[in-house]
């Protein structure tokens, strides 16, 4: 095994010390298992029945021939887009609803993408559903588009709240645009995002009280119905029950905030029972401190070393005024917790042995994770200065433990040695193995889509390479 530091140069220096603190669990003796696709490609079928079954009354019900006009076309065409969009709506409501079994199947980063690709698709097809229908209408009642808006709006029940939903829909979908979110801050796109529910709700009546397919009593509104209430259930269940149970089970608290850098510190939480805690080095939580100033919101933390049945940790990084309020808590501060969600685990890779990158604060969910991989990993920290390195005396220890190669790789992009490094020949020299291995980031968003294109270019297949993406 082998322990590096590059410096700017690319030089490799440094020679680590056994970490004995009391911060650092011992690791497990045994690996973490792997999982396997099955539960993700079954979720998958179900997804692609549904979209089936939601189209299949439409279907059904068209007689052929009866699309000759050019009214008629748009009208089935608004009709179709708009059974699709309902029921894409209820997929990612169901999505955002944090059931457990989502969860351990798909994992944030596959959920987020979901979201993003499903969200997409849901906003084309209500601009589509809106505007073929209201063209078709006009058409057919030889009135303006204007004009049959305001019929619409007027004559129609349910239409006004419908409308509404559906600009609510294209506000959350154009605040989830890449460029915008980068923008807002945190919370408010997050209470932003959560307006879905309210286009839910908006939109039930419309789609009961006009829409062709639903309006008449029998099996397909029974079906609709029965999918609104299993959501809700589902939303029930996950938003509030759960969190509920496991909250009065572990009563989490703040036992101690210790500074791991001048703007990095470690959280530790005590609490009851937390060897029944089915946590997975690399999970999150999402973490609402219960003091004056922090109560009213709620942020996604992994947590920074796996599970011991003693105590939880996550390592954060300060980057604005809630996160500066964290220096501050008091032990003895409630903590209500979500989770553990995610997939970014050793559990989940696809290979027995793994490359990790980190940069900065992203070493944290990394360093849990090495206590729970085979032994054989590599891990390569990316800082800007020694200063940023954070946690290294447990990495070296960790590392000694579980025969893990360790690079901490010191400078910045430009600079000769981590140029060297994060590129096609850099990784394949440090790592000849590199395409037969998972590869973990976590760290600034710059540079994980540097490293994911290096990867890619490296020839590392897009599904062995794993992000740690936050949950909605």
């Amino acid at each position: 095994m082998t322990y590096q530091e590059l410096d700017a140069a690319g030089r490799r220096t440094g020679t680590p010390t056994p970490y004995g603190g009391r911060s650092a669990a011992p690791p497990p003796p045994l690996a973490l298992p792997r999982r396997g696709p099955a539960g993700r490609r079954t979720l998958g079928a179900l997804f692609w029945l549904g979209l089936a079954a939601a189209v299949l009354p439409w279907w059904l019900g068209t007689p052929p021939g009866s699309l000759a006009g050019t009214a008629d076309a748009l009208t089935a065409a608004g009709r179709i887009t708009g059974l699709v969009a309902g029921y894409l709506l209820l997929v990612q409501v169901l999505l955002m609803s944090r059931l457990g079994v989502l969860e351990r199947l798909l994992g944030g980063e596959r959920i987020s993408r979901l979201h993003r690709d499903l969200g997409a698709t849901l906003l084309v097809a209500v601009v589509a559903h809106l505007a073929l229908l209201v063209v078709a209408y006009a058409e057919l009642e030889g009135n303006s588009l204007a004009a049959e808006v305001g019929v619409l709006l007027s004559d129609y029940q349910d239409m006004v709240s419908a409308f509404v939903a559906a600009g609510i829909m294209v506000a959350v979908g154009v605040t989830g645009v890449r460029a915008v979110r980068r923008v807002l801050p945190y919370e408010l796109w997050y209470h932003l995002h959560l307006t879905s529910y309210l286009a839910l709700l908006l939109g039930y009546g419309h789609q009961f009280s006009n829409g062709a397919q639903l309006y008449e009593p029998g099996p397909v509104r029974t079906g609709w119905t029965a999918a609104y209430l299993a959501l809700v259930a589902a939303l029930l269940w996950g938003r509030l029950v759960r969190p509920l149970h496991f909250n009065l089970r572990h009563r989490l608290e703040v036992a101690d905030v210790v500074a791991e850098s001048t703007d990095t510190i470690s959280i530790y939480l005590t609490g009851r029972r937390l060897n029944q805690i089915d946590l997975l080095g690399g999970q999150y939580f999402r973490w609402r401190f219960l003091n004056a100033g922090g109560w009213w919101q709620s942020h996604p933390f992994s947590v920074s070393a796996a599970a011991n049945g003693r105590w939880l940790r996550l390592t954060v990084k300060v980057v604005g005024s809630h996160t500066a309020d964290l220096r501050d808590l008091e032990p003895g501060t409630r903590v209500w917790a979500e989770g553990p969600f995610g997939t970014f685990t050793a559990a989940h890779r696809t290979r027995e042995r793994a490359l990790l990158i980190a940069g900065g604060s992203g070493i944290a969910p990394l360093r849990a994770m090495l206590e729970e991989l085979p032994a054989g990993a590599a891990l390569i920290y990316r800082a800007r200065q020694p200063a940023d390195v954070l946690l290294h005396e447990e990495l070296d220890w960790i590392a000694r433990a579980r025969q893990t190669s360790v690079w901490y790789v010191i400078g910045s992009r430009d600079d000769p040695g981590p140029r060297q490094v994060m590129s096609p020949p850099g990784l394949r020299r440090l790592v000849p193995d590199l395409l037969r291995r998972d590869v973990y980031l976590c760290g600034p968003p710059g540079l994980v889509e540097h490293a994911v294109q290096v990867l890619r270019e490296a020839g590392v297949r897009r599904r062995n390479i794993h992000l740690a993406t936050f949950e909605l």
